[in-house]
């Protein structure tokens, strides 16, 4: 009786991955590679803001500012349908809702990439505006939102045997991630430090969460009909 469990167990583990699951999460892949290269793009052109010195939203203010639009809402779009790959993966209505946390705050970062993308920031030495107080607030809870979302999602990870060699990865980079959100946020009560690197510190930043949803689709992509599969067999 042991064995034919077995045998049925490792049967489902060899079920062919979900084709529009795993299409959904090669979609959230591209998508961090072409917000990359759209970055690139925009940086290039005029007017040359320092990527040192100055936040990546003053990308969007300028002749040249709809490409960081469109990419903020290419931020938005690729993180909401990773969020909801994920919760496809893992049918998060079951046992699995200790992931909704996550997904809620991780939410907030991808909705607030959309907003950004409405309300323009105000670059330095111009008089703050109501859409640029707008985009300030958003930008913040977005960023938390981006770093304890992805934070909580990790150490959830412990829970699924699956995911363990993911976790080993997602976890020092959302750690990561965590410190470098509180260090771009601090940064705005710290003026000289935000005038000597605070472009840089922000760019680490969304870099490494990009990386996190970047790697975590990968491995999600790869193997998603085995984890579905499990939890078809705990059904």
């Amino acid at each position: 009786m042991t064995n034919d469990s077995s045998a049925q167990r490792d049967q489902l583990s060899r079920r062919p991955v979900s084709t529009n699951t795993e299409r959904l999460f090669w979609i959230v892949v591209a998508g961090v590679v072409l917000y990359v290269v759209l970055d690139i793009i925009v940086q290039l052109l005029p007017p040359h803001y320092n990527p040192i010195t100055q936040a990546e939203s003053d990308l969007a203010v300028g002749p040249y500012g709809y490409i960081m639009a469109i990419n903020f809402v290419n931020r938005g779009l690729l993180s909401l349908i990773f969020l909801y790959a994920f919760a496809r993966t893992f049918g998060l209505d079951r046992e699995n809702g200790r992931y909704k946390i996550g997904i809620y705050l991780l939410g907030v970062w991808g909705a607030g990439a959309l907003l950004l993308a409405a309300f323009p920031t105000d670059v330095p030495a111009t008089p703050v505006s109501w859409h640029g107080l707008i985009h300030l607030f958003v930008a913040l809870f977005a960023f938390l939102g981006g770093a304890l979302g992805e934070l909580s999602l990790s150490l959830q990870f412990r829970n699924d045997p699956s995911l363990q060699s993911i976790r080993n990865i997602a976890l020092p980079l959302a750690i990561l991630a965590a410190i470098f959100c509180f260090v771009t946020l601090g940064s705005l009560a710290a003026p000289h430090l935000a005038d000597l690197i605070g472009g840089l510190i922000e760019r680490i930043f969304l870099g490494l969460v990009l990386l996190w949803m970047l790697l975590v689709s990968i491995f999600l992509a790869k193997g998603s009909g085995h984890i579905s599969s499990q939890f078809s067999a705990k059904a």
